[in-house]
Formats: C-alpha cells, sequence, structure tokens
C-alpha cells in the first residue's frame, strides 16, 4: 500500500507547533525563534514533508512555472531553444510547462489557455504563428501575463521579442553564393512563417540588388517547415525542380531539415554537391555537421537565444523590467563543405 503523503498538520502535530508557525519557517517571511525553526525542519525531514507548490504559489500568487510554446519538438532547432530557455528560468528557481502545437493556430490559443488555467507565470511562444500575431492576440495576452516571442517579430505589434538576425543571416547565405559564381539559386521555404517570409524578402531584395533574374518557380514551399516530414517533402520539391532545370546551380533552405531532403533529392538524381550543386541551410542543427557533405548553414546561436528568452521572462515576471523590447542577436554563416565554386 502506498503510504499516505505527509501534510502540513503532520509536520505542525509532530513538531508541537501550530500550522500557522510551520507556514512561516517554510516561507520565511516571519520571524521564528530558532529552536521552534530546528523542530519543524526536523519534522519536515522525519516526514519527508513535500509542500504543495501549487497551493503555495496560489497564496503567493507564483506558481513559479512558466509556460513554453513550441511549434514542434522533432526539429532540433526548437529543442536547443527550449533547453536554453530551461536552463536559464531554473538558475531562477521556475520550472518549465511545455507545449507542442504542431504548428497549429488554434492548438496554440489553446494550449495558451491551459497554461493561464493553470496559473504560469509567464509564457515563452518559439516561432508563433503568424496569424495569431498579425491579430493581435499575443498583444492583448502580453497586457494579461509576462510574455516572450522569439522569432516572431512583426511591426506594429507591441509585445517583448527575442529574434535572429534572419535578414542578416539570409543575405550572408546569398552573398556567399554569389561570391562563388552562382546566379540560379533555388529558395526552400516552409508554408507559414514569419521567419520564412523574412527570408523570401530578402532573397528578393538579393535579386534586386544584385541584377538577378527573379523567378517565382524557383521559390519551393514545403507543406510543414518543422516536422520529420519535411526532409521528404522537400526532397520530392528538389528532384523536381532540378529534372526542369539544368541551370540551377544552388539552393537556399530556410532550416536544416529542408537543406537535408535537398542533398537527399541531389544523391537520388546522382548529382554531386557540391560539384555540381551547391547547398546552404539555416540554423546549425546538429544534423548539418552529421551529414555528407558537411551542410553550409547560418548559426543562429539556439542555446543563446532560448537563454536571453529565459533570462527576459524572469525579469518582466519578478517586475525587474516592464518595458516592450526588441532583443536582437546576430547570426553567422559557417562556411563547411555543401558549398563550391561555380567555373565560369
Amino acid at each position: 500500500m502506498e503510504q499516505k503523503r505527509a501534510t502540513i498538520g503532520d509536520v505542525a502535530k509532530r513538531a508541537g507547533v501550530s500550522i500557522t508557525t510551520v507556514s512561516r519557517v517554510l516561507n520565511k517571511n516571519y520571524p521564528v525563534k530558532e529552536a521552534t525553526r530546528q523542530k519543524v525542519e526536523e519534522a519536515i525531514e522525519i516526514l519527508d514533508f513535500k509542500p504543495n507548490l501549487l497551493a503555495r504559489g496560489l497564496i503567493h500568487n507564483r506558481t513559479q512555472t512558466i509556460g513554453i510554446l513550441t511549434p514542434s519538438i522533432e526539429n532540433l532547432f526548437f529543442s536547443e531553444v527550449v533547453k536554453g530557455i530551461d536552463s536559464a528560468i531554473k538558475a531562477n528557481g521556475y520550472t518549465a510547462f511545455l507545449g507542442n502545437t504542431e504548428g497549429d493556430s488554434d492548438q496554440e490559443k489553446l494550449m495558451i489557455d491551459n497554461m493561464k488555467n493553470r496559473s504560469v507565470d509567464g509564457i515563452i511562444a518559439i516561432n508563433p504563428r503568424t496569424n495569431n500575431i498579425k491579430s493581435g492576440y499575443y498583444e492583448a495576452l502580453s497586457k494579461q501575463i509576462p510574455l516572450i516571442i522569439i522569432n516572431g517579430y512583426n511591426r506594429g505589434i507591441h509585445c517583448n521579442y527575442v529574434l535572429n538576425d534572419g535578414e542578416v543571416g539570409a543575405l550572408e547565405a546569398f552573398r556567399y553564393l554569389y561570391e562563388c559564381g552562382h546566379r540560379e539559386i533555388a529558395f526552400l521555404r516552409g508554408q507559414v512563417s514569419y521567419s520564412y517570409d523574412v527570408k523570401e524578402d530578402m532573397y528578393k531584395q538579393f535579386c534586386k540588388d544584385y541584377h538577378l533574374t527573379y523567378r517565382h518557380e524557383n521559390i519551393l514551399v514545403v507543406e510543414d517547415g518543422n516536422g520529420l516530414e519535411t526532409v521528404e517533402q522537400s526532397k520530392a520539391l528538389v528532384e523536381q525542380i532540378l529534372r526542369k532545370q539544368s541551370g540551377l546551380t544552388s539552393l537556399f533552405a530556410c532550416n536544416d531539415w529542408m537543406a537535408v531532403g535537398a542533398l537527399n533529392a541531389a544523391k537520388s538524381l546522382g548529382i554531386t554537391v557540391p560539384d555540381d550543386f551547391s547547398i546552404i541551410g539555416f540554423d546549425n542543427t546538429i544534423i548539418s555537421q552529421i551529414t555528407e557533405p558537411r551542410l553550409t548553414t547560418v548559426d543562429q546561436s539556439m542555446s543563446r537565444l532560448g537563454q536571453i528568452s529565459g533570462k527576459r521572462i524572469c525579469e518582466l515576471i519578478e517586475g525587474k523590467s516592464s518595458e516592450n523590447k526588441k532583443i536582437v542577436i546576430e547570426t553567422k554563416l559557417l562556411k563547411r563543405e555543401s558549398v563550391g565554386q561555380v567555373n565560369r
């Protein structure tokens, strides 16, 4: 038979004090004689008493929990960001409550409602759905609870943001391909995400600035950019375009999953990377370091992104900051073996 869990009343009875005194020892919010405190602590140890954190949280209007929303638990980018958040909030005494939305905007709202019902102290949303941001949903939410949005910045929407400089990162990648002699560059993205939109805007701007012909047929769109199915979807799309366009020499993928799909497509068609075709990914997840050849990619400093977001949400919860901020983290192009020179 499972042993009954000790209550605060059991501790008080064992120590020969009132429940109020036990509460004062636990919360350290009122002076208690040293001898009394020792008796209470001994009783807690003997009974293996575990305070009900939720009940204590309701009393103090804190649960020491932070909700984290992610559109995928398969994509290693999000996993690394979550790890960074978790390490930062743990250091400040908070526990993570994780919700996987699978990129569904309605599920996103439902999970946020669940988190609010569980009285989380704050919420961090990683790559939330663009329609929920543009509708003003998140701006309204930020007035109800401390909120951080990671990589979902939209002009005119007033929230706290932490994001990578996706514009500079993408542009650096396109410039590198140009320097290597590439003039026909395909662009591979997911269907709905602000980060994809930003990168595509940079692709159009790059074509304009470098006097390259912008071809709509060079824009490839997979249904879901975050799950494992992304690799197969990307492979199928890249195979199609490589069969149609013999002059295509390179491809930029909005994340490393997509880039792996492109690598697989080239291999299935007998096209050598980087001798015949070059590929650049985005994120610098572990997968980019173990492909053959290793992927050239844009490093988003995923762990740092999470850590900064975790520290920032703690500041908001604890009242150390109240103003909305946009914190931008630099990206870095990592040149590996998947990009080669074009002989002209």
